[in-house]
């Protein structure tokens, strides 16, 4: 489940709560695709803005549409009792996996980071992906700590930020992570605009966000380098600029939102306040770029 194309879609909600039968559809559309992990509740599906419950529910519906394919769980919160809960939550709704960002108020030394996973590891009875994503929580893995982490049991995968644009450069940052951790744990890179380049560099996975929208699309980019064909792959990746232009320029979140609910795949608003869609301009934008690139699927 930590190798390949994770695909992660969104928790379409509004402040009613979430549209279940949308998400259902969501989950299920990956499965049929044929990507090999589904991340729910990632930083795409919103985890931080639900409750506890909300959560748990949404966990179960994704195992049950995914249909027998993995569903990796983010279980991310503000205290470590709370991550716990929601780690037992997901492993008791079926979840494969599990997936833990340290979240943040106050800045968190790297002793405190190690001592989340250690503690949050330590009764999981499923692996777990360490999701190291400073863009939003401001935490900065060094090499050094996630080899610490990588030590701990249950771990069994790295998500990390965008790998440098020069190939070589980007095989010397994977070479220098998998230097320090067990051979059992797999590197899986985010930043979907340069994942063609760190599947190409010798990631496992792709944890992507175009992927929980337009599976099809992402998995034609992942195959491509899972079979050596590197050259293709970039290239797959170089047509698809348009929309990462947009997720630069607006935030990947606020594009699938907009594109999910162009295609008709979720209602609006499908984003929990405070959050809201893009403005009618930047619509257009996305509405435009997907007609370019022919993008259903």
């Amino acid at each position: 489940m930590f190798r390949g194309l994770s695909a992660f879609p969104l928790t379409p909600t509004d402040e009613q709560g979430i549209d279940e039968t949308a998400y259902a559809a969501l989950v299920a559309r990956l499965a049929a695709a044929g990507v090999d992990s589904i991340g729910a509740l990632g930083s795409t599906g919103g985890y931080a803005y639900l409750t506890r419950e909300q959560r748990a529910h949404a966990a179960k519906i994704a195992v049950e549409a995914a249909d027998g394919v993995p569903v990796i769980v983010g279980i991310g919160a503000l205290r470590t009792s709370h991550v716990r809960e929601l780690a037992e939550d997901a492993q008791r709704a079926g979840a494969s996996g599990l997936l833990l960002a340290p979240m943040t108020y106050q800045a968190l030394t790297e002793d405190e980071v190690f001592g989340l996973y250690e503690d949050v590891t330590r009764d999981l009875s499923v692996p777990l992906c360490v999701y190291d994503n400073p863009g939003t929580t401001h935490v900065h893995f060094t090499d050094e700590l996630h080899g610490r982490i990588a030590q701990l049991p249950n771990i069994g995968s790295i998500k990390i930020p965008g790998v440098p644009d020069d190939p070589r450069e980007a095989e010397l940052r994977v070479a220098a992570l998998r230097a320090l951790i067990p051979d059992t744990v797999t590197i899986g890179v985010s930043g979907d605009w340069t994942a063609a380049r760190g599947l190409n560099a010798g990631c496992d996975a792709w944890y992507s966000v175009i992927g929980g929208t337009f599976p099809l699309t992402a998995l034609a980019v992942t195959r491509a380098a899972q079979a050596g064909h590197a050259g293709p792959a970039v290239d797959l990746s170089a047509q698809l600029e348009p929309l990462w232009a947009l997720f630069r320029r607006h935030g990947s979140l606020r594009v699938i939102s907009a594109a999910a609910a162009h295609l008709g795949l979720t209602g609006e608003p499908n984003l929990p306040l405070p959050l809201r869609g893009l403005d009618e301009t930047a619509r257009q934008e996305v509405v435009a770029a997907l007609d370019t690139l022919g993008l259903t699927s």
